[in-house]
């Protein structure tokens, strides 16, 4: 965050050169902001801020939040999702506090890509920003969303689950259309329902549950 302070200002020559300070948040006022989709998270230990002598306040704060995600797993696991992180401050109208982007979404793509790990189940692909003001019982807030995107890492759910599911099929053909007898198909097709069977068992535990309609893979 950074922000300005007219009343805060100083001569650097009048005192040694010093050109900026550290002080504690609660010195001067600071703008007080919220993330909307958070629903729990760890509030930061590090509540300093950087005063230069213009008046310009600089303040980093690392947060650690969980939001909450609208997820569309129609396509799963070859699924890519957009998640927003919406920062505002309900305390100040729009005609109070303004809040802008310091950089450019490109800027802020490339340093989110070197936070990211890269052998996680989820590769980061886009980040787009947009500003709006919310309008609340006649009042309007000045916000800025952050849309992220992500796609699925589908390798190990193609091994574990939908290459099985194809052997089996197609073992359930071969054994079908073979020229072997009714009892040896019969025990074969019995064994191909159990393996059917728990491969569903392993199917229902992987897919996520957090929409209403079920990923493709779920319902064949």
């Amino acid at each position: 965050q950074e922000w300005q302070n007219p009343f805060a200002t100083w001569d650097p020559r009048d005192f040694c050169n010093i050109s900026e300070i550290v002080l504690p948040m609660d010195t001067y006022w600071s703008p007080p902001v919220f993330i909307l989709e958070r629903v729990s998270g760890q509030n930061p230990e590090l509540n300093y801020m950087v005063l230069m002598h213009n008046g310009s306040f600089n303040s980093t704060r690392p947060y650690q939040v969980t939001l909450t995600c609208s997820l569309i797993i129609l396509k799963f696991p070859f699924d890519t999702q957009m998640c927003n992180l919406s920062i505002a401050s309900f305390l100040y109208p729009v005609t109070d506090l303004v809040m802008k982007i310091r950089r450019t979404p490109a800027e802020i793509m490339k340093d989110s890509q070197s936070f990211i790990l890269t052998d996680g189940e989820w590769r980061f692909t886009n980040l787009s920003i947009i500003e709006y003001t919310e309008i609340m019982d006649d009042k309007g807030f000045s916000v800025v969303t952050y849309v992220i995107s992500m796609e699925r890492r589908p390798t190990l759910y193609v091994l574990n689950l939908i290459l099985p599911t194809c052997a089996l099929y197609l073992l359930d053909m071969a054994v079908l259309f073979g020229p072997s007898s009714l009892e040896e198909k019969i025990n074969f097709q019995i064994a191909i329902i159990l393996g059917s069977s728990m491969l569903a068992v392993i199917l229902n535990n992987s897919l996520p549950t957090s929409s209403n309609k079920p990923p493709i893979i779920g319902t064949h």
